[in-house]
């Protein structure tokens, strides 16, 4: 491991003074972080410890929760206003990792944490995340784990976080202390798509730091699910998830919400089915529509191309699956 400095931050103002500084990254709970630097995909000058800060979860005066980004995600999953107000993010957490992870990992560490890309983390091959333009070994390797959406030549890695595709599906903010003060970013904006920069990852600028995601209320609590296929039942990250709310009016759909995940550099919000789906009859033929009309521009490489069809149906069946009792129309 290479030498570097350790800073414990008081506070978040001080926390970005040392984060600004070339080669410094902020450390949480380290379950990603610490393996990177482990394998020297990360090699920092300094950590920052802001394992300290933001540790408490608000209720806001709209009826909504702001979480600070250094909970840990064993105490968002168990928090009673969580699982009752948006159950698929406890369910979403509680799919991903272990016990001992979700123990130590916290929520501003896992929005950001990096690709478990096998390439990725092979000194051996090449990849444009760990050294810019030296190409993709993933386009023509083993690649049934990898993005069918938004993915482009220099990069086809998925983004591993359960968490993140059920905020995504709630509409959550995520606030960022900057060296300009704070600011409100939106979940579904944080994350980049690769295009020719895979290496940068996010919207943020040098030395910013999450403080905490706020979750709107909503009306698709009580009706909402978060669904994980996966080669094993544990410890497995996604082939196809999907994080899914509905809220029905008779047999028409009011509000959906949907996310996928394990599909591409980020998580996906499906913008395109919810739009097919909203104000109309909940029938089968609006479900498959949907599902299509999301995954048209899909494209599949070698090994992963029954990712079309499997996302399609879990789409499909998870919306279903929510109307319950509701006979869906035919």
């Amino acid at each position: 491991m290479t030498p570097f400095d350790y800073q414990r931050a008081a506070d978040a103002a001080g926390a970005v003074a040392a984060g600004v500084r070339g080669g410094a990254k902020y450390l949480g709970g380290g379950t990603n972080l610490v393996d990177l630097m482990r394998e020297t995909i990360e090699r920092p000058d300094c950590l920052v410890d802001v394992s300290c800060l933001s540790g408490g979860i608000d209720e806001t005066p709209d009826g909504g929760l702001q979480i600070g980004a250094g909970v840990t995600n064993a105490a968002v999953a168990a928090d009673r206003r969580v699982r009752e107000r948006y159950p698929l993010l406890a369910q979403a957490i509680l799919s991903g990792a272990s016990a001992q992870i979700r123990n130590m990992a916290t929520v501003g560490g896992n929005i950001l944490q990096r690709t478990r890309c096998g390439y990725f983390y092979d000194d051996a091959a090449r990849c444009n995340k760990r050294r810019p333009g030296d190409g993709c070994d993933a386009v023509d390797g083993f690649n049934r784990n990898h993005a069918i959406l938004g993915a482009s030549p220099a990069c086809v890695a998925t983004h591993p976080s359960d968490m993140c595709v059920a905020l995504a599906a709630l509409d959550a903010m995520v606030t960022v202390e900057g060296p300009a003060g704070p600011r409100q970013v939106p979940l579904i904006g944080l994350h980049r798509l690769p295009g020719d920069t895979p290496q940068i990852e996010t919207v943020l600028e040098p030395g910013a730091l999450i403080t905490a995601v706020t979750l709107p209320p909503n009306g698709i609590s009580a009706r909402s699910r978060y669904r994980k296929v996966r080669d094993r039942s544990s410890y497995a990250f996604a082939l196809v998830s999907v994080a899914a709310g509905l809220e029905m009016e008779g047999d028409t759909v009011k509000d959906v919400r949907l996310a996928l995940g394990g599909v591409a550099h980020k998580p996906w919000r499906a913008l395109a089915a919810e739009a097919a789906l909203r104000g109309r009859l909940l029938t089968d033929a609006a479900l498959q529509g949907a599902a299509e009309a999301e995954l048209s521009p899909a494209r599949g490489l070698r090994d992963n191309v029954f990712k079309i069809d499997l996302a399609r149906r879990v789409i499909v069946d998870s919306l279903s699956s929510l109307a319950q009792a509701r006979e869906i129309v035919r």
